[in-house]
């Protein structure tokens, strides 16, 4: 058989002859071939790369450019989260290093679809290979983002769960410890697990310009370690749960008259470490009604990955079945080959060979609405007054503040001088007429005052005579000083009944 096109080779239409494509760079497992029989031997025949775009519609290749767009503004979602967390105060945003490094997470996540818009990455090698992050950079980049970002993603979402059924079942306050514990760990983790599926797995381009992990041990390097703390959040999400739900029952049939009296007050019955069903449940109440929103988030972002890891198994799995018996494939490629490769005609034989095309768009687009309910269970309403206030008060003019007595003291052209200013009155000062006497008592005047009677004074007002008025409400006069603590006092043990006191025996005592 004489070459139809060049790389077709003694392959029919639509398939290409896999001896003329030697390259070894790309991802050499993602070619789709099948033995063929033919007058000079068996030769392979693959399928031109995409794959994805034989086995799907004409439609299918909007649905990743829709996704990436919407992590876009998922990005901005989140991007406004994080700048409201470092610029408005805490008791506006309510901020946690929890919640915190939960968004940082997502932000990587949304970084694996948001690099190919800018990077335009070709997905394909050659006509039969696709690519894959050691022939891509941008693929590594992109798929280093997406399994570094889901895993860090799911493992804040566990230490979340974690800290609050710790607070919620055990009453136990999260420090300092739990703090260093949680960033290792938070971040330690993620990046560990994506180092090894990258070193052992890889990732290259199934579907879309995002590059995805690779079938050859996945499961083991990555989506198990990633359902396994994903299993467990979830298990602490229900056990708190079922003990938010056991505390509201036993508050509604249980009375909490036993610690407490009529009055409200606790009575002896009780201890410090004693609490109520009632008791308990404000408690449980309280924490709900703060940690709800994160633990919303927490749930959609956990289903969402466990929806991407089960479609990405199924799809292996499928693969795989495929390429391990090719009769299953038969009726799809004997179609191509009789339609001359018009893939439409023959998309109804392929549902069984692959994931189906609905599954694959949804888990692309669940995984693009993660910024956006990022943004819509952490945000707060009293986020946007903050914003509000912060522009205003930092562009509005801001006017010099000039006192009236100030105003006052420069129209008579005197000279201000710091030293001299009076010393500060209280809230009540009462009239001084100009004709008084000067207070005889020093213990009455205070070091400002003495300074400002003195002839060194610089302002004429300050050397007035003044005289003591006494408050309508007060009942003290001025009195002169005594010369001593204890003058004019007589000691009389006739008066205090006490016993006198003799100079030979220095005794003495009561009678």
């Amino acid at each position: 058989m004489a070459n139809v096109t060049e790389g077709r080779g003694l392959c029919v239409a639509p398939f290409l002859q896999r001896s003329l494509f030697p390259s070894q760079e790309g991802y050499l497992p993602g070619r789709f071939c099948a033995p063929v029989p033919s007058l000079e031997g068996s030769i392979e025949c693959c399928l031109p790369c995409p794959v994805t775009s034989w086995i799907y519609s004409d439609n299918f290749e909007t649905i990743p450019k829709a996704s990436n767009w919407l992590n876009v503004a998922g990005m901005a979602c989140t991007m406004s989260l994080l700048v409201s967390y470092l610029v408005l105060p805490v008791e506006k945003t309510s901020r946690h290093y929890l919640t915190v490094c939960f968004i940082v997470a997502v932000c990587i996540l949304q970084l694996g679809f948001i690099i190919p818009l800018g990077a335009q990455p070709e997905q394909c090698h050659d006509a039969i290979t696709p690519n894959d992050m050691s022939s891509d950079l941008m693929c590594a980049f992109s798929g280093a983002c997406l399994l570094a970002g889901g895993f860090a993603a799911i493992s804040w979402g566990f230490l979340r769960s974690l800290s609050i059924h710790l607070q919620i079942c055990w009453q136990v306050v999260p420090g300092r410890k739990l703090f260093w514990s949680s960033l290792l760990a938070g971040w330690g983790i993620p990046i560990l697990f994506a180092s090894i599926a990258l070193a052992r797995t890889g990732v290259s381009y199934r579907f879309g310009d995002t590059c995805h992990i690779n079938h050859d041990k996945a499961l083991q390097d990555y989506w198990g370690p990633l359902l396994a703390f994903a299993a467990v959040s979830t298990i602490l999400q229900f056990a708190t749960l079922a003990y938010c739900i056991r505390v509201y029952i036993r508050a509604l049939f249980k009375d909490d008259g036993t610690s407490q009296s009529s009055l409200g007050l606790p009575s002896n019955n009780g201890s410090v470490k004693t609490v109520t069903a009632s008791q308990a449940y404000r408690r449980v109440q309280k924490a709900i009604s703060v940690q709800w929103r994160g633990i919303v988030i927490v749930v959609i972002i956990i289903v969402n990955v466990v929806f991407l890891a089960v479609v990405f198994v199924s799809m292996d799995n499928t693969q795989q079945a495929v390429l391990q018996n090719y009769g299953k494939a038969t009726p799809w490629l004997s179609c191509l080959v009789t339609n001359g490769g018009n893939k439409n005609m023959c998309l109804g034989k392929v549902k069984d060979l692959a994931t189906p095309e609905p599954e694959v768009m949804a888990v692309l687009i669940l995984m693009s609405l993660n910024g956006i309910w990022t943004l819509l269970f952490l945000g707060r309403a009293s986020m946007i007054p903050a914003w509000v206030e912060l522009i205003r008060n930092r562009f509005a003019r801001k006017h010099d503040f000039v006192s009236v007595d100030a105003k006052g003291l420069s129209a008579l052209g005197r000279p201000y001088e710091i030293i001299a200013s009076p010393p500060p009155q209280s809230a009540y000062t009462p009239k001084i007429p100009r004709a008084a006497v000067v207070v005889t008592s020093p213990s009455s005047l205070d070091g400002d005052t003495i300074a400002a009677l003195s002839p060194h004074s610089r302002q004429d007002y300050f050397i007035r005579d003044a005289k003591y008025v006494s408050p309508t409400m007060s009942f003290s006069t001025p009195r002169p000083p005594s010369s001593g603590r204890y003058q004019g006092r007589e000691w009389d043990p006739v008066n205090t009944y006490a016993r006198p006191w003799s100079p030979s025996t220095g005794k003495g005592g009561m009678i």
